[in-house]
């Protein structure tokens, strides 16, 4: 007869337990006094950000290529696994969503692998601003933040009176995060300051309630050198993270476009001692994928920001193949996917 396998064992953590690293800083002022000329007028912003250093765009891409042959094995890949899984921003936008999805989407974050309780939760559930109240309640508890897109999402074309009701309402019924998308028309139309404007609007109506992130876009804006001078504009508009895309276009995070963000993020805070996250989005479907950016990570900002206070992935499948990578590791074979959730 087959032998009974092992109980499980019990799940640890107490109701009211985050991912490690969850809980937000306060959100950081704008631009640092540093800066300050930098951005009192159209002029000076255009020749700072026209004045930054060229991406080299055959470097960069053959350093990002050559960082995704790193091997991580064995403990070091149990590691990055339950790393990537606690950094997710476990995500559903779809003019579909219903309150049982987002509901359903919560559980999954909050006990990723029903059959073992040691699996890390995500770190935030991400939905439009009318779900949030529904995810509030889904994760109330389980440390598991709420994030909302607003703003506009995706296409950012709408008022600024529209953008910051969209914010402000978010914000009230209770999102931690906000999700914003720049006018990416005014930035490739040269008029960076109403961008800067904009972000230090969205920023004054999160206040102390809700970082924000701040989208590019990156498939939109052409150049490596268009997404650094993006960067540096959210960076001094007071983003607590910079993200790559909105997940609804062709071509969304890339491992060349998160390095130019992360190679931003570093060298903003070596000039102001400020930190900020790097969220790439969209596209990340593979633990091998995953694995790929948190070396990104390591290997150009740093050690700071390997944890979910400074980096995540906004994904809702890549969560399925990390589960089922951690099985095979536990277990020493695949469960098939039939053991994972689908969402």
């Amino acid at each position: 007869m087959p032998s009974t396998p092992p109980p499980e064992p019990p799940d640890t953590r107490t109701p009211d337990a985050a991912p490690a690293d969850t809980a937000a800083p306060p959100p950081r002022p704008v631009a640092p006094e540093a800066f300050g000329e930098v951005v009192a007028s159209a002029a000076a912003l255009g020749r700072f950000l026209r004045g930054l250093p060229g991406v080299d765009a055959v470097g960069l891409e053959a350093r990002a290529a050559a960082l995704g042959t790193r091997s991580i094995k064995t403990t070091a890949k149990a590691f990055a696994i339950d790393l990537a899984i606690s950094m997710i921003d476990l995500t559903t936008l779809e003019g579909a969503d219903t309150p049982g999805k987002v509901r359903a989407l919560g559980a999954k974050g909050a006990y990723p692998d029903p059959t073992d309780r040691t699996a890390p939760r995500v770190a935030a559930l991400c939905v439009y601003p009318d779900m949030v109240p529904v995810a509030r309640a889904a994760v109330a508890g389980t440390g598991i933040r709420v994030a909302s897109v607003a703003t506009a999402f995706p296409s950012g074309r709408a008022p600024l009176a529209v953008k910051l009701a969209d914010v402000r309402d978010a914000v009230a019924a209770g999102a931690d995060e906000i999700d914003m998308v720049i006018d990416r028309g005014a930035f490739l139309a040269g008029d960076f300051l109403a961008v800067y404007e904009q972000i230090r609007a969205v920023r004054a109506e999160c206040g102390g309630a809700a970082r924000l992130k701040v989208i590019f876009e990156t498939g939109e804006l052409s150049t490596y050198d268009n997404i650094r001078r993006a960067c540096w504009l959210g960076m001094l508009g007071g983003a607590d993270f910079i993200k790559t895309s909105t997940g609804k276009v062709g071509v969304n995070a890339t491992p060349a476009n998160t390095l130019v963000l992360l190679e931003a993020v570093r060298d903003f805070h070596a000039a102001t001692g400020v930190r900020v996250g790097v969220k790439p989005a969209g596209g990340i479907r593979t633990s091998k994928d995953a694995v790929k950016f948190l070396v990104l990570v390591n290997e150009t900002a740093g050690e700071g920001w390997l944890s979910n206070h400074w980096f995540r992935f906004g994904a809702s499948s890549l969560l399925g193949d990390l589960l089922m990578q951690r099985q095979k590791l536990r277990t020493g074979h695949y469960s098939g996917p039939d053991y994972v959730t689908v969402d």
